[in-house]
């Protein structure tokens, strides 16, 4: 029986509730079978980030090598990159290799508000990885990073700071608002390299434990294109996913907890 798959390029979460952990249950959840390259461990929990430690850029590399030589992935998401030389490890076999339905969530900051990514991190991450996207999913403050100007309190900032990054970097963009708290919905806005705007809104769930939702949105993405679906069609069915994913109510440690991501 033969199975679509996607691989995760992404840090590990000792907690199981972000990262590497938090995508392979994702992506078993949507159905396709998840491959990973663990990119960093991180010691943490639902409280926060304790250390962390990068894997070599050899190790990385021959990880990417040993699953696209064998089990070539129908679809990427790249999480946690964390340092200039593993993101440019990264582009590399991903351009070898010509993968496709390559999503990007460009993580540098925890829910905690612990840094994930160092300064030279980011200008690789601009320079190397983003171009290379199908689509990234910055939430307010990564987008503002990205941006280098401006802070993004509205729904009009959203839709601007949206099209600014497709333009800039020619990838399709989706903006997350789970940082505007004042929303009563939940409201992202996708800008695609064609100039187009899609707004995606639903209403927002009454629980604290979020630990892990862009980890699993975009995982979610990415398990959907991998199926064939379009970015707009992929998107909302991750949202939907999510949504669920949320609403099971799973309640675990002190801080912010995870989600519970196989469902029925």
């Amino acid at each position: 029986m033969k199975k679509k798959c996607a691989l995760t390029i992404a840090g590990s979460d000792s907690s199981g509730g972000a990262g590497i952990q938090a995508d392979l249950k994702t992506m078993h959840g949507c159905g396709v079978y998840g491959m990973s390259a663990i990119t960093a461990v991180t010691a943490q929990n639902t409280t926060g980030v304790k250390s962390i430690m990068k894997v070599s850029k050899e190790v990385l590399s021959d990880q990417l090598d040993m699953v696209f030589s064998d089990i070539f992935p129908d679809a990427v998401k790249i999480g946690m990159t964390f340092q200039s030389d593993l993101i440019e490890s990264i582009a590399d076999r991903l351009e070898f290799y010509n993968a496709k339905n390559i999503v990007l969530d460009p993580v540098m900051v925890a829910t905690s508000g612990a840094r994930l990514m160092e300064e030279d991190g980011i200008t690789a991450l601009c320079k190397k990885l983003i171009p290379l996207a199908d689509l990234i999913t910055p939430n307010i403050p990564e987008a503002e990073v990205l941006l280098g100007a401006g802070e993004i309190k509205s729904r009009e900032d959203m839709e601007r700071a949206a099209v600014k990054i497709a333009e800039i970097y020619g990838c399709n963009c989706l903006v997350k608002g789970g940082h505007m708290v004042s929303e009563r919905l939940s409201c992202d806005v996708l800008a695609t390299t064609g100039g187009k705007l899609y707004w995606y809104e639903s209403e927002r769930v009454d629980n604290p434990n979020t630990h892990g939702t862009g980890c699993t949105l975009s995982s979610a993405i990415a398990s959907y294109l991998a199926f064939g679906c379009d970015i707009c069609g992929s998107i909302k069915n991750a949202k939907q996913y999510l949504d669920k994913s949320i609403r099971e109510g799973l309640d675990l440690g002190t801080g912010h907890g995870p989600l519970w991501h196989v469902f029925v």
